[in-house]
């Protein structure tokens, strides 16, 4: 593209500027016509310095607004698979949780808290299934809770009441207690009164440490 050919495309940009203007339906469109009409008005100042035709291999500015494009779009393509992969996980573990099959034997993966979100946004029952497989899991620190930087970050991807109840479990471990039958009671505790199953939990834990050392 030569200076006059730029130059000419620029006016031509101009008018179509002038016109959305004066259009209201295209206003929402204003934007994207302004951009390409600073767009034109940079290649026209730079051809006027080069003195040379327009080389977009050679245009710097150009080449870096192309790969930060193609940056955002890998990004945005990566973010739509995340989420695909997410979706699949939570239904998985929706599935699981509604037959009665989410136990020890399904190991938890590192973003398994987001699958929990997504169907307690979605509304769906089985939320509760899988916070409290999440719970379970915590206490016990199976799965990728095995980390103790993953149980760390636990706090701030979990809900209050999962936490507690992962407390909970975990104190009554301590105290010799049987935990295998089914303790769904600890879940509906935790969820209604978070704060004083945390500091049940406290209690106990405090109980059988001071009950093994005098043992």
């Amino acid at each position: 593209m030569t200076h006059s050919e730029a130059v000419a495309a620029l006016e031509e940009a101009e008018m179509h500027a002038h016109l959305d203007r004066r259009d209201e339906a295209a206003a929402d469109d204003g934007g994207r016509r302004a951009a390409e009409l600073a767009e034109w008005q940079r290649v026209v100042q730079l051809l006027a310095a080069t003195g040379g035709p327009y080389d977009p291999d050679a245009d710097v500015v150009g080449q870096a607004e192309l790969a930060a494009d193609r940056r955002r779009e890998e990004a945005e393509q990566q973010r739509r698979q995340e989420q695909q992969q997410l979706a699949y996980r939570a239904e998985e573990l929706a599935r699981l949780g509604g037959a009665g099959r989410l136990d020890r034997s399904v190991p938890t993966r590192a973003g398994d808290e987001a699958t929990r979100d997504l169907l307690d946004d979605r509304g769906d029952y089985r939320a509760a299934k899988v916070g409290a497989w999440l719970a379970r899991a915590l206490a016990d620190q199976f799965g990728h809770y095995a980390d103790p930087a993953a149980r760390a970050a636990a706090v701030g991807l979990l809900p209050v009441p999962v936490r507690a109840c992962a407390a909970m479990l975990a104190a009554l471990a301590r105290t010799g207690a049987p935990i295998e039958d089914d303790l769904e009671f600890v879940g509906r505790l935790a969820q209604a009164a978070p704060e004083a199953t945390t500091a049940l939990a406290a209690w106990l834990g405090a109980a059988a440490a001071v009950k093994g050392g005098t043992a």
